[in-house]
């Protein structure tokens, strides 16, 4: 059997390679940001509504649906 996924990286660790796929690296990426946040949440360092607001704000600035495409 053929692998003809297409790898998000390769990575050399103690002189073994190992292919990353897009989604091994997609839920890497998600931990980190989760327990990233957690923490600044836990220290409060950060507020949760206030990032609730912060993405919401994000969300919209960049993320528009073809309604928001002006003609």
């Amino acid at each position: 059997m053929t692998d003809d996924r297409k790898f998000a990286l390769k990575m050399i660790i103690n002189g073994q390679e190992r292919n990353i796929s897009f989604e091994e690296l997609a839920l890497s990426n998600n931990l980190a940001q989760e327990a990233l946040v957690r923490l600044l949440i836990e220290k409060k360092i950060i507020d949760a509504k206030e990032l609730m607001e912060t993405m919401n704000k994000v969300k919209n600035e960049r993320y528009r649906g073809p309604e928001d495409i002006k003609k």
